[in-house]
């Protein structure tokens, strides 16, 4: 796959990987796992799902002794042991039950389990990045921001949407905090946190969902200073004039990302 497919691979990994992490709740709260999303994950892994009595495993290692083994139910637990010790202590038969070593483990599965719950997401999250290469060149940057021109040039939402995407990825920009979110606009920045919930933040574009309108505010802005968040406020609308706009934003951009 291109530089280009690899990001977004990482973005669409990260993306259900933050909305199943969302969706696991304490032991008392009676939530759900978001198992179909974990699924999704799972298929961008190199582990392979296997059956196991009433059990779905995703394994990895299928030609080991010893596997990696992660059972899609609520508590979502890797172990590092045999498929058949798994369906054991997950899914006992009455007869391996009057085995007093096999009730010591289906009792406490602690020798074999490496992680559970948010632990067993962020690890499949980790493994699926390391199968991409995300190493890149001038000409795969240059790629994203002639994709972002010619889609903002052509009112290609979308277009527009994903390359700032994939660009708020290699920069790390973040999403607008809520003292500077506008409503029907995409907004992404560098944000640094500062004490006493203060933020800084700035460098930050700004694309307008419904007028396809796309700027730059350089400076990093407080969000404690009311003026110059009024003062975004009046770019976003074309009141105050942007340090860049239009298609423009794409070159400031990949000028970023290459020094």
């Amino acid at each position: 796959m291109s530089f280009k497919e690899n990001l977004l691979a990482k973005i669409k990994i990260n993306g259900l990987a933050a909305k199943v992490i969302d969706s696991i709740g304490p032991a008392e709260s009676g939530r759900k796992i978001d198992k179909e999303t974990m699924r999704s994950l799972l298929e961008m892994s190199p582990y392979q799902y296997q059956k196991a009595r009433d059990l779905d495993l995703y394994v990895e290692g299928i030609d080991e002794k010893q596997k990696k083994i992660l059972v899609l139910d609520n508590e979502l637990p890797i172990y590092q042991t045999t498929i058949d010790d798994v369906a054991m202590r997950k899914s006992p038969l009455i007869k391996e039950m009057a085995n007093i070593r096999n009730i010591i483990k289906i009792l406490k599965d602690s020798d074999v389990k490496l992680s559970r719950k948010q632990e067993s997401v962020k690890a499949i999250q980790s493994e699926c990045i390391d199968r991409l290469d995300l190493s890149y060149n001038e000409s795969d940057i240059n790629e994203i921001a002639a994709d972002g021109q010619a889609s903002f040039e052509r009112d290609y939402t979308d277009g527009v949407i994903e390359c700032l995407g994939l660009f708020a990825e290699l920069l790390d920009y973040k999403p607008a905090p809520k003292a500077f979110q506008l409503s029907r606009h995409k907004i992404i920045g560098e944000l640094t946190p500062k004490a006493g919930g203060e933020v800084l933040y700035g460098p930050m574009i700004i694309y307008s969902l419904i007028h396809g309108t796309l700027k730059l505010i350089e400076e990093q802005i407080s969000s404690f200073d009311k003026t110059k968040i009024e003062l975004v406020q009046q770019v976003a609308a074309g009141k105050q004039k942007a340090a860049i706009e239009g298609a423009d934003v794409f070159q400031f951009l990949k000028n970023t990302v290459l020094k």
